[in-house]
C-alpha cells in the first residue's frame, strides 16, 4: 500500500489525462455529429492484466462495461505491437451494437504495458431500421453483430473485415470516418502510455497501476462503511411495449465494508428490445456505489470489489442470448439506477436524491435524401434531474447513465434534411416538494423528406417518483404531427414511416421532487 499520497495524485492525473486525451481525439476527428457534438464514446486504459486503471469523464453505461470487453478480446493473444481489436456483441462485453469497442495492446521494450480503449455509438450498424435502435424482438434485427477479432494485426488493417462491416451499414463514409477516429484514438492513449513508460520504466508503471486500483478499492470500502447494516429494498417498473409494467426489484445487503446487490423478483426477459445483458446492469450498480465516493476518486477496477451483484437468469436485467437489448442499454440501465439508488436512500435518506428523467428518450431517424444520399441520426433527448436534500434538480439535463451532449439545431439542420421547430424546458414538469424537481424538455423535429424514424423511451405512462414526501415528475410525451395537421400520440417505444412535412414531438419526463412542502 503506497504511503506517498502525493505521487498517488500525479499517477492517477496521469493515467486519467491520457484517457482524456484520447477522447479528445475521438471527438476533434469524428466525422459524424453523434460523435462531434453529442460526444457519445468512452475511453479508457487498463493495465497488462486487463483491468481498468483509469477512464475519462464519459458515458457511465459504457465504462462500467468496457472491462468486461477487454476480457472477452483477451481470447485474441497473443498480441502483438500494431494489434487492433474489435468487438460489439453484447453478450462478450459490448452494451447494444452501436456501441463498437476498439481495444489496443500497448508495449515498451517489447513487453505489454497496458491496454488503451474506446467504445463510441456508430448512427447505424445495420440491422431492421435506419440508426440501429429499433423495436426489436431479437438481437439480430438490431444490426451487424461482431465478435471479438483483430481488425489490425501488427500494424496492418483487416481490409476484408472492415470492408464486411462497411457493407452492412447504411451510412458507410461517415462509418468510416468515425471508426478512423477510434483508431486515431487509441494511438493517442498508446503514445501518452509508452511515454510514461519511458520515462519511469515498466515496472514502476505497473506498481502504480496496482497502486490506483488498491487506493480506488480501500475509499470504497471505506464509503460502504458509512452506510448503516441492514437490507434495503426497492422496486420501480418498466414499460412493456403495447402495454403493461414490468417490475425491477433489488435487495441492496450492505455489510461492513462489502455490499451485495441482488435483483431477484425482477420481470423475466422480454420479446423486446428493453432487455439488458449482464454487463449493463453490474456497469449501472457500480455506477451508483461510485457515487458514494468522494468526486475526485479513482474510477477503476477498484470501485468493483466490494461489490457483489447477484442477477436472475433470463431475467430484464440479464437476457440470455439473442434476446433483443438495444435499449435495455439505454433505458433499462436507468431504472437499474433508480431503484439502487432508491434503496441507498433508505440507509441515507439525507444523501440520496429523487429519480432523475428515468429515461434516456432515444430519437433515431434516417432515409435517403433527394439526391440519392443516405443518412442516418440519432441522439437522446435530455429530461430533469431528480431534487435532492441540497436543493432543486437541474432542468435539461443527462442524467445517470449518459453523459452527452446536446447536438445543437444549427448542426443537425445543416447535416440532416430536417427542421427543429422547437428545443425548450418543458415548464413544471419537474416533481414538487420542497425541493423541486429540474423540467424536462421539449423537442420537436419537422423532416423535410420521408425518412424512417424510431423512437425508445420509458417513463410515458408512470413519471419519476419523489422522495422523502416529494411528488413524482410528469411523465413522457410522444406526438406525431402529419403534415396536414391531424395529431396522434405515440408509445414509448414506436417505429413509423415519417413523410416530408411530418413533425415529432418529444416531451421528456421531469425529475421527482424531495421532501414535502412547497416549492422554493
Amino acid at each position: 500500500m503506497s504511503d506517498d499520497p502525493a505521487r498517488l495524485a500525479v499517477w492517477n492525473a496521469l493515467l486519467a489525462s491520457a484517457a482524456e486525451e484520447m477522447g479528445v481525439t475521438l471527438w476533434r476527428t469524428g466525422h459524424s455529429p453523434n460523435i462531434r457534438e453529442r460526444r457519445d464514446f468512452s475511453c479508457a486504459v487498463f493495465d497488462a492484466h486487463g483491468e481498468m486503471v483509469a477512464q475519462a469523464a464519459h458515458i457511465p453505461v459504457h465504462l462500467g462495461a468496457m472491462p468486461e470487453s477487454v476480457a472477452a478480446v483477451s481470447a485474441l493473444a497473443p498480441w502483438s505491437e500494431g494489434d487492433v481489436a474489435i468487438v460489439n456483441d453484447p453478450y462478450l462485453g459490448g452494451t447494444h451494437l452501436p456501441d463498437v469497442t476498439l481495444v489496443g495492446p500497448v508495449f515498451a521494450g517489447g513487453a505489454l504495458i497496458g491496454f488503451v480503449a474506446n467504445r463510441a455509438h456508430h448512427a447505424d450498424i445495420g440491422g431492421m431500421s435506419a440508426g440501429s435502435m429499433p423495436v426489436a424482438t431479437e438481437l439480430y434485427q438490431e444490426g451487424v453483430i461482431i465478435p471479438p477479432l483483430k481488425l489490425r494485426e501488427a500494424g496492418r488493417l483487416n481490409e476484408a473485415l472492415f470492408a464486411l462491416i462497411l457493407r452492412n451499414v447504411r451510412t458507410p463514409a461517415e462509418r468510416r470516418g468515425d471508426f478512423d477516429a477510434q483508431l486515431g484514438a487509441l494511438q493517442t492513449g498508446a503514445a501518452r502510455l509508452e511515454a510514461l513508460a519511458a520515462r519511469y520504466g515498466n515496472a514502476e508503471l505497473a506498481r502504480w497501476m496496482g497502486e490506483l486500483t488498491a487506493y480506488a478499492e480501500r475509499l470504497t470500502r471505506a464509503a460502504l462503511s458509512e452506510v448503516p447494516d441492514g437490507e434495503y429494498r426497492a422496486e420501480d417498473v418498466m414499460e412493456r411495449a403495447g402495454g403493461g409494467l414490468l417490475p425491477i426489484r433489488v435487495r441492496v445487503v450492505v455489510s461492513g465494508d462489502e455490499v451485495t446487490v441482488d435483483f431477484a423478483g425482477s420481470a423475466g426477459e422480454q420479446p423486446a428490445s428493453i432487455n439488458a445483458v449482464a454487463a449493463v446492469t453490474r456497469s449501472a450498480v457500480a455506477y451508483c456505489v461510485r457515487c458514494l465516493l468522494p468526486g475526485n476518486a479513482p474510477s477503476n477496477a477498484g470501485v468493483f470489489r466490494p461489490i457483489e451483484v447477484v442477477l436472475p437468469e433470463a431475467s430484464i436485467v440479464n437476457a440470455r442470448p439473442q434476446r433483443a437489448v438495444s435499449a435495455g442499454n439505454v433505458e433499462t440501465s436507468q431504472r437499474v439506477t433508480d431503484v439502487v439508488l432508491a434503496a441507498f436512500a433508505q440507509a441515507l435518506p439525507d444523501r440520496i436524491p429523487a429519480a432523475s428523467t428515468g429515461t434516456m428518450s432515444n430519437f433515431t431517424f434516417g432515409g435517403v435524401r433527394p439526391g440519392g444520399e443516405p443518412f442516418a441520426y440519432y441522439e437522446t433527448v435530455p429530461g430533469g434531474a431528480g431534487a435532492g436534500p441540497g436543493g432543486d434538480g437541474a432542468s435539461g439535463v443527462q442524467t445517470h447513465m449518459t453523459n452527452t451532449a446536446n447536438t445543437p439545431a444549427e448542426s443537425i439542420e445543416s447535416a440532416f434534411p430536417v427542421r427543429v421547430r422547437r428545443f425548450e424546458l418543458r415548464d413544471e414538469s419537474g416533481g414538487e416538494g420542497l425541493h423541486r424537481g429540474g423540467d424536462g424538455v421539449v423537442r420537436e423535429i419537422e423532416f423535410l423528406t420521408d425518412a424512417d424514424v424510431s423512437l425508445i423511451g420509458d417513463r410515458r405512462a408512470v413519471g419519476p417518483p419523489g422522495t422523502r414526501g416529494g411528488e413524482a415528475a410528469a411523465h413522457g410525451e410522444n406526438t406525431l404531427t402529419r403534415a396536414d395537421g391531424q395529431r396522434e400520440p405515440l408509445p414509448g417505444q414506436h417505429q413509423l414511416q415519417a413523410a416530408a412535412g411530418d413533425r415529432i414531438e418529444v416531451r421528456t419526463p421531469g425529475g421527482g421532487g424531495w421532501g414535502k412542502g412547497a416549492r422554493t
